[in-house]
């Protein structure tokens, strides 16, 4: 009787400390979740402030120096995980490639960090971030990452619930749409 009494003690007492223990690692994601993702943040002023380096070097034709500041301005977007640092650090990598006369080795660089930023965008449910990248990959070309990225955004609008959101997606699909139109040779021959 004692040992099923014990029993029935030890269990109870393992069933607590794995429910606290469940608790505190839900916490500990959900902190991780919002940690940094509020404008104005340190780790968001950080690479805005690092892009103004770039600016400057580059300002100077000091490629060197942009390249730097660029790796610098790199490492602090990643760290705010936020999706606008990552599509500034593409552009910026893209003036730096152009000064520099490795524009197609910046524009593979570019094209990571715009990847990176539509993942975040999407984990934000940012249609504007989706539609951000978008753009930047048809300035680079990249008819089927745009195709994605408007798959994705009408995904984030839908999820949203917001009109303007889907506004603004239908928006974009609409001059994409003729962009590509454009962009495609006009066969007479079918």
């Amino acid at each position: 009787m004692k040992a099923d009494q014990s029993l029935g003690s030890h269990t109870s007492l393992v069933l607590a400390v794995a429910s606290v223990a469940t608790l505190m690692v839900v916490a500990v994601m959900a902190m991780d979740l919002f940690a940094d993702r509020a404008l104005g943040t340190d780790a968001q002023l950080a690479w805005r402030a690092q892009l103004k380096k770039v600016d400057a070097a580059l300002a100077n034709n000091d490629v060197s120096a942009a390249e730097l500041a660029w790796r610098e301005t790199y490492a602090a977007a990643l760290k705010s995980r936020h999706w606008e640092g990552m599509v500034a650090v593409g552009d910026a990598y893209r003036q730096v490639g152009d000064a520099g006369g490795f524009h197609h080795a910046a524009r593979a660089e570019a094209r990571q960090s715009y990847l990176t930023a539509l993942f975040r965008a999407r984990g934000e449910g940012s249609v504007d971030g989706v539609l951000r990248v978008a753009e930047r990959f048809a300035e680079l070309g990249d008819r089927d990452v745009v195709e994605q990225c408007i798959r994705v955004a009408w995904t984030v609008a839908a999820q949203a619930k917001d009109p303007l959101a889907q506004q603004s997606v239908r928006a974009f699909t609409k001059r994409w749409e003729a962009r590509a139109l454009e962009a495609e040779p006009l066969n007479f021959t079918q």
